[in-house]
């Protein structure tokens, strides 16, 4: 089983495609390749299709949820969902066939909250950074 199957999400939402690099419960690199068939690029925007903000903090919350779920010190949470959303930074925006650089970094746990840090580059332009609250059921 690979890390990236502790994702609850469905393949239609899944925003890291690889895992690049994984430092269990502590920190994870991944990526993601801007297909161009994903059904939101239709409306975001028409003739010009570019890979939402929101998704990008979403790739973000998904590769740190990865990493924490990874920890071989602590099981994993039950439920894990993005609850909270923190300092985040839209710097840039991707095309069909760009390819996402993703990182995030476990900062802290309490019980069954945890915070991540992350950024989103595509060739070596920072596309968004963020803070996320993960939460669940510890």
């Amino acid at each position: 089983m690979s890390a990236l199957d502790s994702l609850p999400h469905g393949p239609e939402f899944r925003f890291v495609d690889e895992l690049v690099e994984l430092d269990p419960g502590k920190s994870a690199r991944g990526s993601y390749t801007v297909r161009g068939d994903e059904a939101f690029l239709a409306g975001h925007f028409p003739g010009r299709p570019l890979m939402p903000g929101v998704i990008l903090v979403e790739a973000i919350a998904q590769l740190g949820g990865v990493a924490a779920q990874s920890d071989p010190e602590i099981g994993p949470v039950e439920g894990l969902l993005l609850t909270g959303i923190r300092g985040a930074k839209i710097l840039g925006a991707a095309e069909p066939g760009e390819t996402l650089e993703i990182r995030a970094e476990v900062e802290g746990r309490l019980g069954g909250m945890i915070q991540i840090s992350g950024e989103v580059e595509s060739a070596g332009r920072k596309l968004a950074s963020a803070k996320v609250m993960l939460s669940g059921a510890a």
